[in-house]
């Protein structure tokens, strides 16, 4: 079995490293490189091919779970160009996108409060996806070119887009227990 695990996730998939992918084909060579160096086709090897198959399939996996979330695929394209992450350090200063965060915040949180609130938390989703696609073709024309202000720019899109992406899981929370309820 021959596997090179140093590779970037796109070469793995034999992929471009862009924004924009084939999630098709994504799918597709997932599916074919898990056909070959899934655990189970190794259950009688030696225990270094089942190891090795093990490592290979999880790192398949991972690899997958990253490219094909375009938010995740944004990030990952930005720390194989260098541009540093730091987490726990990062603030976002947009003041305009932090006010609009609060208010779609309080929104959610008075839904149950609204004459119809499945009709409510639906308008707020839909508002939601729409800044999602709105971020995601900035993120697409930021990480069409390399300068580094596009990818600083990018960073910070990818900030705002957690928040919305956060929100949106809530939102959807939110609808699932009012569904519940009727």
């Amino acid at each position: 079995m021959s596997f090179d695990l140093s590779s970037d996730y796109f070469r793995l998939f034999g992929l471009p490293v862009s924004f924009d992918i084939d999630t098709a084909q994504l799918t597709s060579r997932f599916r074919d490189l898990q056909q070959t160096i899934h655990p189970d086709r190794f259950a009688s090897a030696s225990e270094q091919e089942r190891r090795l198959s093990l490592q290979y399939a999880t790192r398949v996996n991972e690899a997958y779970r990253i490219l094909r979330d375009p938010l995740e695929r944004a990030r990952y394209l930005l720390e194989l160009k260098g541009v540093a992450w730091e987490d726990e350090q990062s603030t976002l200063n947009d003041p305009v996108f932090l006010m609009e965060q609060m208010e779609l915040r309080e929104a959610l949180a008075e839904v149950r409060e609204q004459p119809d609130p499945l009709d409510a938390i639906a308008g707020m989703l839909t508002d939601v996806n729409g800044r999602i696609e709105q971020g995601t073709a900035q993120l697409r024309t930021l990480l069409a070119d390399d300068t580094e202000e596009n990818l600083l720019q990018a960073r910070q899109e990818i900030r705002k887009m957690q928040f919305l992406y956060k929100l949106r899981s809530e939102a959807e929370s939110t609808e699932a227990e009012l569904e519940d309820q009727i």
